[in-house]
């Protein structure tokens, strides 16, 4: 299973994203995605459901508890 690093940088580069842009979806400051994908820091859980909610996946796919992304609803 890949972890949480991985799995939102990968995601950032298959939306097409810059760095600069998840900041601002989740409102934080310069540098904080960067240090997520080093695995230098997370996010906070509030954010976490924000990155879920905008990629369309479970909180569990995004910290790598699971290899599926699909949301249980």
């Amino acid at each position: 299973m890949a972890n949480f690093a991985e799995r939102i940088k990968d995601l950032r580069i298959k939306h097409g994203m810059t760095q600069t842009a998840m900041e601002e979806i989740i409102g934080t400051k310069q540098d904080s995605v960067s240090t997520y994908e080093r695995g230098k820091n997370y996010p906070e859980v509030r954010n976490l459901m924000i990155l879920a909610d905008y990629f369309g996946v479970s909180i569990d796919y995004l910290v790598g508890r699971t290899d599926n992304p699909e949301v249980n609803r």
